[in-house]
């Protein structure tokens, strides 16, 4: 299996995992939204023990919500999100943005869809240009 890079926007956070994901959930929840800034979250699963930091890590900070097993790391500098273990301990949860490459896996499934953004579904639709609209 491959190894693939990731890094967060301004590059002062590296890190290489092995490309074996085994799941990608697009998670719509109102956590997610609110830890994205988007519609939802594009969170890649593996094993917790499948990272290797090669620059940065001690400019990572993790939230964890209390009362709920939702958490998010990022850069204290730029504010990406990076990898972190998931509160169970289960996993590490890997933003799909953050990596430099593309995962040999797919989104499997959407979850947490009874709160998708009202908006969401019109985006999808939306006209698409490959710049900002003149």
């Amino acid at each position: 299996m491959s190894n693939i890079t990731g890094s967060c926007l301004c590059g002062k956070i590296e890190f290489e995992v092995n490309n074996d994901f085994k799941h990608f959930h697009l998670c719509h929840c109102i956590q997610c939204q609110k830890t994205t800034g988007s519609a939802h979250a594009s969170n890649l699963f593996t094993q917790p023990d499948n990272i290797t930091w090669l620059k940065g890590f001690d400019l990572v900070k993790r939230f964890d919500l209390p009362g709920r097993s939702i958490s998010k790391a990022f850069c204290t500098e730029c504010g990406c999100g990076v990898p972190y273990i998931s509160s169970s301990g289960k996993a590490l949860v890997v933003p799909a943005g953050c990596l430099d490459g593309d995962p040999k896996i797919v989104p499997q499934d959407n979850i947490f869809c009874s709160e998708k953004a009202k908006w969401y579904d019109e985006g999808i639709c939306a006209k698409s240009f490959s710049k900002f609209p003149e």
